[in-house]
């Protein structure tokens, strides 16, 4: 079954966050835009560039009301080791969720049942908690903040714009589409 336009699962977890152990369910994450990232394991290579990119832009995701929560099968402790032991996941301000049950993993169907590890998943929630848009790596693959950024802020705009469709590349400010009759074989 497809999970765009479902609704999240629901679950409950510890997480790594500023400093501290918090818990983390799937009310947190409604009520604003949420971005949820898996990715296969702490002290790996692909992971902490990715990680690291989307620290760098998370004060662009905050500016548009989005909160974004990784999450990987290792435990809340592992996740504060790795904090502690290298300065790009130091500089992380957004929760780190522990799945070490896999339950968010497969709840997301994102697990590597044989491995016990997630793909590199990625969900945009909307506030309601309905997932939007999902983009689904292999391993060895890493994800570009900035698209994801861009694909956000889309999925938002025609959240707010009713009848309009983001064509290929649009960025924000860009004309928008609005699919009728008219534009059939015009573009």
């Amino acid at each position: 079954m497809a999970l765009i336009n479902t609704t999240i699962k629901p679950f409950k977890a510890q997480a790594y966050h500023n400093g501290k152990f918090v818990e983390i369910t799937d009310a947190d994450l409604k009520g604003h835009w949420s971005v949820v990232v898996f990715y296969p394991a702490d002290f790996t290579f692909v992971c902490p560039t990715e990680l690291g990119d989307l620290a760098d832009l998370y004060d662009e995701f905050k500016k548009i009301g989005v909160e974004i929560y990784a999450v990987s099968t290792d435990t809340h402790f592992v996740h504060k080791a790795w904090a502690d032991a290298s300065e790009t996941i130091k500089k992380i301000k957004y929760p780190m969720i522990g799945d070490p049950t896999g339950t968010i993993t497969r709840n997301f169907d994102v697990m590597i049942e044989e491995e016990g590890l997630a793909l590199r998943g990625t969900f945009v929630i909307n506030p309601q908690g309905v997932i939007k848009a999902i983009e689904i790596h292999d391993l060895g693959i890493g994800r570009d903040a900035s698209e994801l950024l861009r694909k956000v802020k889309a999925a938002q705009y025609i959240e707010a714009h009713p009848g309009e469709v983001c064509p290929a590349k649009w960025k924000e400010g860009d004309a928008t589409l609005k699919p009728s009759l008219d534009l059939v074989g015009k573009i």
